[in-house]
């Protein structure tokens, strides 16, 4: 087969592991009442479970590229992905809450090796006029894990119930796994090229005595926080709550945050880039958006109609997706050289933001109590009060970034 061909083989095996790293991620949001009830646990609790994903997630990112660099992308997914299946079916087969939350944080482990890898693979088997599509394509197909994490495996939950539907994700990993060993090379040429490895340190300092590394990385923790808070674990909690929605619809309205995503970041990327050029005040401008969308969640937060929950939910995705502009904002606040590492690192804060919100949501929730056997109203809008200050705070962090034009 020609190189030109291949290549699409190549990437859509990478690509379809990659809306696996962002099903996991998300699918808390619809089996949270199944788990509470099935474990007789507190939101507390399956807040922690829900976050065990992303802690190995982030510290992983930079491991990940050295040894993508070292070891090449192909067997760095082969493996990873190898222990996001033994995740997943520990998961399907846990006993325990324990061992529930040992399954999840094995699959955060696994899925952390797809995304640098992946983009490795596209610089090398396409040309640099194709990467920034084809970056867009897989950003779509992870978005797509997203949706399917929501309504569809809500309706496979309520079909043939939680244990069984991961046992059926886990063989598709299986089957991922050993496809990319199959299939996937690490270029056209299929060697390895090694790394420098010197000037790691010097670089590493340039970065981090930077403060606009800290301004784009605490804003990026905040505002995917606020995100993985509400479309990641208790936005399907409390659509089912506070609206008495059963698990598929309330899944239906989650989706529409994807498809905000999926919308947004082309639009955003563009507008950015060619009408208003400018990364600092598009990025704030996107996080006022996003902040005011989360006013009616804080003060209406029992007196939404349904077209307004999908329009909020749609707005949450759309302005989230202001995300990359972020990344390019990083890569223009420092020299060529260090751009990759400066990039790396920033990427390690959301995935802690989105832990961290999963469990202070837990807690601020708890903190009001049960009525009956649901949460009220007030419970949900202390939540989402903490979710709007920190967009606040998260806006205004960029303003103090100075951006080279």
């Amino acid at each position: 087969m020609k190189v030109y061909t291949y290549r699409w083989v190549v990437f859509w095996v990478m690509a379809l592991i990659y809306f696996f790293v962002y099903f996991h991620r998300t699918s808390p949001a619809v089996l949270a009442n199944i788990l509470m009830e099935e474990f007789a646990v507190t939101a507390l609790a399956v807040g922690v479970l829900s976050s065990a994903y992303f802690y190995p997630y982030g510290l992983m990112q930079i491991p990940v590229g050295y040894l993508s660099d070292i070891k090449g992308p192909r067997l760095v997914t082969t493996v990873f992905t190898l222990i996001a299946f033994f995740g997943t079916l520990l998961f399907a087969f846990s006993p325990t809450f324990e061992v529930a939350i040992l399954g999840r944080l094995l699959i955060g482990v696994g899925v952390s090796g797809v995304y640098i890898p992946t983009i490795k693979i596209i610089s090398r088997w396409f040309k640099v006029d194709e990467f920034a599509t084809l970056t867009g394509v897989l950003f779509a197909v992870g978005n797509t894990g997203a949706l399917v994490s929501a309504y569809p495996l809500a309706a496979m939950t309520s079909a043939f119930g939680w244990r069984h539907s991961f046992l059926f994700i886990a063989a598709v990993t299986l089957v991922l796994a050993l496809s990319c060993w199959i299939l996937v090379r690490d270029s056209p040429e299929g060697n390895v090229k090694k790394i420098e490895k010197k000037g790691f340190s010097a670089s590493f300092r340039v970065v981090v005595l930077n403060s606009a590394i800290w301004l784009i990385a605490t804003s990026a923790f905040l505002r995917y926080g606020i995100v993985m808070g509400y479309q990641g674990l208790w936005g399907g909690p409390y659509l089912m709550d506070v609206y008495g929605m059963g698990r598929e619809e309330a899944g239906g309205v989650l989706m529409t945050v994807g498809f905000g995503t999926i919308v947004g970041a082309p639009v955003i990327g563009f507008l950015s880039d060619k009408i208003f050029r400018t990364r600092k005040w598009f990025l704030f401008a996107a996080g006022i958006g996003f902040t005011l969308t989360m006013l009616p969640l804080v003060f209406m937060t029992a007196s939404l109609s349904v077209i307004q929950l999908y329009v909020i939910s749609f707005l949450i995705g759309l302005f989230s997706a202001a995300g990359p502009v972020a990344y390019a904002l990083v890569k223009e606040s420092f020299p060529l050289e260090v751009t990759g590492l400066a990039t790396s690192i920033v990427n390690v804060f959301p995935f802690f933001g989105g832990a961290a919100f999963q469990v202070i949501m837990g807690y601020l929730i708890d903190s009001v109590g049960m009525d009956g056997n649901v949460y009220p109203p007030e419970a949900y809008s202390l939540a989402f009060l903490f979710c709007l200050i920190a967009s606040v705070i998260s806006s205004v962090l960029i303003l103090f970034v100075h951006e080279k034009r």
